[in-house]
């Protein structure tokens, strides 16, 4: 036999082999296996939910049934948005430890519509001259630890016409808040939202003519240890202390209409709807 083709089939059992101990490395149970065999799933395949949008056991908000409400998930919060008011329901998120800090500053410009809205909708023009900032519902003070997460805060729909001082003053102090609160247990769940006292709004701004909300809800909630705390801050320039702003789940749940955590287990419930105690925190 020829020297070319003894080497040709030497190297043609090689690759065999090969092949074969690569087959039989994929179907073992080492980290490393599993490693590669995750790497080569197919994008159709399932992934974990990202920890923000991470609600298992909990749930967010029960479905709303007196007004529109559109599902949108992105990965830094999920929002049930309102094709009449422009402006979100509510926004709901699960903050962790691991998502209070990040190297992502916050963006410029980053303003923008959300294609998945229906037109018309809200846009940032609508702002302009308007005397309302653009109030983060998820703030993207929560979203340092992600470049698209952060941009995903800034989309129409996680955004209200909020009076300058309440979105400067009281409501960046309980954001702040929140974050010490995920730092401090671990994790905490969040939902936010715009209030319509009168049930319809009564005032709009920009061409789009996106609804001016009475005031602005936060719910939050820890499991270890089991509590919650909820806060309601009418959308004015009036910047009270923080403490005054303070209501139990319950009370929030009667003004809003809303039954917020629906997964969560009756005995937990039970134990931490009427909490009010901002000092416990």
């Amino acid at each position: 036999m020829k020297k070319t083709s003894i080497f040709v089939t030497f190297a043609a059992i090689i690759l065999v082999v090969c092949v074969a101990c690569r087959a039989r490395s994929c179907n073992s149970s080492s980290p490393q296996a599993q490693a590669l065999a995750g790497s080569i799933m197919s994008e159709s395949d399932e992934q974990p939910a990202s920890a923000a949008v991470d609600f298992a056991g909990v749930g967010t908000v029960a479905p709303i049934t007196d007004a529109p409400e559109q599902i949108i998930k992105r990965s830094a919060y999920i929002a049930s948005y309102n094709k009449s008011t422009r402006c979100p329901n509510w926004v709901a998120w699960h903050l962790t430890r691991d998502h209070t800090t990040g190297n992502v500053g916050r963006m410029n410009n980053a303003f923008h519509d959300d294609n998945d809205a229906p037109h018309p909708r809200a846009m940032n023009s609508d702002y302009k001259g308007s005397g309302y900032s653009r109030g983060h519902m998820c703030p993207s003070g929560d979203n340092k630890w992600d470049h698209d997460a952060m941009y995903e805060t800034f989309s129409m729909t996680n955004i209200c016409p909020q009076n300058a001082n309440l979105n400067s003053g009281v409501w960046n102090q309980i954001e702040i808040s929140c974050r010490k609160w995920a730092e401090r247990y671990g994790d905490v769940y969040i939902v936010c939202g715009p209030m319509f006292l009168s049930g319809k709004p009564e005032y709009y701004i920009g061409e789009h003519k996106v609804a001016v909300p009475d005031a602005f809800f936060k719910v939050v909630l820890c499991l270890n240890p089991p509590k919650a705390i909820g806060f309601v801050c009418v959308n004015d320039g009036v910047n009270k202390r923080k403490d005054k702003h303070v209501k139990s789940l319950d009370e929030v749940e009667r003004l809003t209409g809303y039954h917020f955590f629906p997964q969560l287990p009756p005995a937990t419930r039970s134990a931490v709807a009427s909490q009010a105690a901002l000092n416990e925190w």
